[in-house]
């Protein structure tokens, strides 16, 4: 048996750091909810908790609770479905206008240095939810790919996701809606 300094990180057989975060128990053991994430209802009360931040009459604007980076958004449409042509034309406009809109808030709120918007069609492309279309807007700095994931695989998240939400939901909701559901 080798003897182990007590007082360096323990590593895996591959050599990488173990980072300890008991805190990830809870998410771990906490019930998943059944079904999409992207089908759920949009309550006013609840729209917080459920992380979105805009309701349109096809789509909907939240933020991703397992981020790239904070301000890491997502826009899919009410309607489940995985194949970009069963979407009608008002819906794939109604989409793209959100995507639109969440690429301008973005550059105002968080004033990033650039922008990703994404599709990923199918599990093996990279969909996390592989049968409900959804697109990702992610904003990014020079340098927010830093060694902590390539030496450390670890993300480091500046902001938490309800700070990002309260920063964000205002450019969101237009004055007249107060739970952000618009036509426009």
């Amino acid at each position: 048996m080798s003897s182990r300094d007590p007082q360096q990180p323990s590593r895996t057989e591959a050599g990488s750091a173990v980072l300890w975060a008991p805190w990830r128990m809870q998410y771990i053991e906490e019930k998943k909810s059944p079904g999409c994430i992207f089908c759920v209802s949009p309550e006013e009360e609840s729209l917080k908790e459920k992380l979105i931040l805009r309701v349109t009459p096809d789509s909907r604007v939240m933020l991703n609770k397992y981020p790239y980076n904070n301000g890491h958004l997502m826009v899919a449409p009410h309607r489940h479905t995985a194949e970009l042509a069963e979407l009608s034309d008002p819906e794939f406009i109604d989409l793209m206008q959100e995507v639109r809109r969440a690429v301008e808030v973005l550059k105002v709120a968080l004033q990033p240095q650039g922008i990703n918007v994404g599709l990923n069609l199918g599990a093996c492309a990279g969909a996390g939810v592989a049968d409900h279309l959804h697109w990702h807007v992610v904003p990014r700095w020079t340098g927010d790919t830093n060694f902590m994931p390539v030496i450390g695989n670890v993300r480091v998240m500046p902001q938490h996701l309800f700070e990002s939400y309260d920063r964000l939901r205002p450019y969101f909701v237009p004055p007249s809606s107060p739970a952000g559901r618009s036509s426009n």
